[in-house]
């Protein structure tokens, strides 16, 4: 059976979904400023460009441009970026294409495990702990449970769908 999608995610959904991304920065950021404070800048700058290069690379091609995904880039893409009108995220990614996404966790994690090591901090390994359990099996479920799960954009072709689509062949 074919599941619904929407037109514009519903804003209780979005408020979700972005929800797990800024706490990941917030915690990888907090984790990261205790080697100190270049290090914390270096990772909010990695973020920025993460972000930036979403919006660039993928938002402004889909279908949720000008409108609410589930992770309301769509509408944030439109004030900074204009539609393109190529069918570029049609293009199968690889796992290599992911790596800078994974960054954004596994950063924080050897920052954390380094300053246990050094400095053992009941803080940092909460934080650790609180980190991997958004990063995996939360992104995993907002992803493949809601997200992609009712994305119109996979109608129309997303190289990345084969990744968090549990009812789509892994390639």
């Amino acid at each position: 059976m074919k599941n619904r999608t929407y037109d514009e995610f519903p804003a209780s959904l979005v408020l979700l979904c972005a929800s797990v991304n800024i706490l990941i920065y917030l915690i990888g950021a907090f984790i990261v400023a205790s080697l100190n404070v270049y290090a914390f800048l270096v990772y909010i700058l990695y973020c920025i460009w993460m972000e930036a290069r979403l919006l660039s690379n993928s938002c402004r091609y889909c279908d949720y441009y000008g409108k609410l995904c589930a992770f309301g880039k769509g509408k944030i893409c439109s004030w900074f970026l204009k539609k393109r009108s190529e069918d570029r995220l049609k293009e199968k990614i690889t796992f290599y294409d992911l790596i800078p996404d994974f960054l954004v966790s596994l950063i924080p994690l050897a920052a954390g495990v380094y300053v246990l090591v050094r400095s053992f901090s009941w803080l940092i390994l909460g934080l650790i702990v609180a980190l991997l359990i958004l990063a995996l099996p939360f992104t995993g479920y907002i992803r493949g449970s809601i997200a992609c799960k009712f994305c119109k954009q996979k109608e129309n072709g997303c190289g990345a769908i084969q990744f968090f689509e549990k009812d789509e062949p892994r390639v």
